[in-house]
């Protein structure tokens, strides 16, 4: 039989059995489905869904006078707004000050400051911890922001999801108080350094050094009587007695001994999860302080940097 003639139904059968296997094993792959884009764009939209970017702001009790010191926390702050940051937090660094007494070299030096960083509060009190001032600071917040003073957009018509006060003597590691503040309750939530140390669960008040209450225990405090009635005294005190007086802050998150105060410059003086570390009065405890979180390394490759070191 010639080659050329025409093959049996059975011969093509077979030859398509046999070779069929090998077929498919060598076939080139499949091209992605034009729906393979949509839905992985999908996908992409409902992870970023799942990560709730909270919003913090944190209010830096500082005086009209301490113009240095506000710049070294100010750039402490700026260098960590890191992109990993900003995509689980946005963490809001301001300036509270008193507008009274504030003499003429000191109100245009913080206007300058204003102008140039606007990260400036001015609240109409007079500049002293124990006479109110942080009662003012959390009675006026809602009013302040809801006029457009620089609202956070913390969702639910909240400006903040949190509001802090910390001490212009703290530093603070934002990613670390970001993380601890994701699993916290959003409502009814006051979270510190608890005192006494020992009563971990409810501790009657938060050492002044560095709180944060979520916002709806603001808004309680800026239209509560109670509250303006006691607001005189030594600040972290008074704002554990409005809340328990007021039979708030069910959700009391202690983060002992995670904040704590200034103990050497020792590697085991600092706890590698620290949140907060108290007590930076000289500019020597800030750069020690920095210099061991590592914030402050310099690239040696700068020609330019080395230069000017040596």
């Amino acid at each position: 039989m010639s080659y050329l003639q025409k093959p049996s139904y059975y011969t093509i059968s077979l030859v398509v059995v046999l070779l069929l296997p090998f077929t498919i094993l060598f076939a080139p792959p499949r091209p992605p489905s034009a729906r393979a884009p949509a839905a992985m764009a999908r996908q992409t939209v409902a992870a970023a869904a799942a990560v709730v970017v909270i919003s913090i702001l944190v209010g830096v009790h500082t005086m009209a006078k301490k113009h240095s010191r506000r710049h070294l926390v100010r750039m402490a702050y700026a260098v960590q707004q890191t992109a990993a940051l900003r995509g689980a937090a946005r963490v809001d660094v301001r300036f509270a000050l008193c507008a009274r007494p504030m003499p003429q070299e000191h109100r245009a030096f913080v206007a300058l400051e204003a102008r140039a960083y606007g990260d400036v509060m001015l609240i109409d009190c007079d500049e002293s911890p124990d006479k109110g001032k942080t009662y003012d600071y959390f009675a006026g917040l809602p009013a302040m922001l809801s006029s457009g003073g620089g609202g956070g957009g913390g969702g639910e018509g909240r400006p903040y999801d949190y509001v802090m006060k910390v001490d212009d003597d703290t530093y603070l590691r934002l990613d670390e108080l970001a993380e601890t503040l994701r699993r916290a309750p959003r409502e009814d939530m006051y979270y510190g350094a608890g005192l006494p140390f020992l009563d971990k669960e409810s501790p009657p008040f938060m050492l002044g050094m560095g709180y944060v209450l979520s916002w709806d225990l603001v808004e309680w405090i800026a239209g509560s009587d109670m509250a303006k009635a006691l607001a005189i005294g030594a600040e972290d005190v008074t704002t554990g007695t409005w809340l328990n007086m007021g039979n708030k802050a069910k959700n009391r998150v202690n983060i002992f001994p995670r904040m704590y105060d200034f103990k050497g410059v020792k590697p085991e003086d600092f706890l590698e999860d620290t949140i907060g570390v108290h007590q930076l009065k000289q500019d020597l405890r800030w750069a020690q302080t920095l210099e061991h979180f590592n914030v402050t390394c310099l690239d040696p490759s700068s020609k330019m940097t080395n230069s000017l070191l040596s």
